[in-house]
């Protein structure tokens, strides 16, 4: 993996179909691949990363899942989505077969980052 990749490297990646039997990213690996998606935190003790958004509506906010969801499809990479309070969205990755953060993580975050809308104060 090349150290500290931008988030345009990550875009122009694809996903690549884990079904387990590789190793998570190491805590080093994850903290300089999240430096390239400065919207998302690490979670679950490095498990996990996360990114939460707060919309005008809750029309953005399905829209906004919707349009996620349609990406995962085309990465065939699966985020946890969650949409509450009629308008905060916030959406988990993780890669689900090694039970651990991979580098699909961060590509999904940064495409994910290139198709949403800004959060609202």
């Amino acid at each position: 993996m090349d150290s500290s990749p931008s988030a345009t490297d990550l875009v122009t990646k694809s996903c690549v179909p884990c079904e387990g039997g590789v190793p998570t990213l190491s805590p080093a690996e994850a903290a300089s691949l999240i430096a390239a998606v400065p919207e998302w935190q690490l979670t679950h003790d490095g498990t996990r990363i996360r990114r939460d958004w707060k919309l005008k509506t809750f029309r953005d906010g399905i829209r906004l899942l919707n349009n996620v969801g349609a990406l995962a499809e085309r990465e065939q990479h699966h985020p946890d989505l969650h949409l509450v309070g009629y308008r905060k969205v916030w959406i988990e990755l993780t890669t689900h077969a090694i039970g651990g953060l991979s580098e699909n993580d961060f590509i999904l975050a940064a495409k994910i980052d290139a198709i949403a809308p800004a959060a609202e104060a």
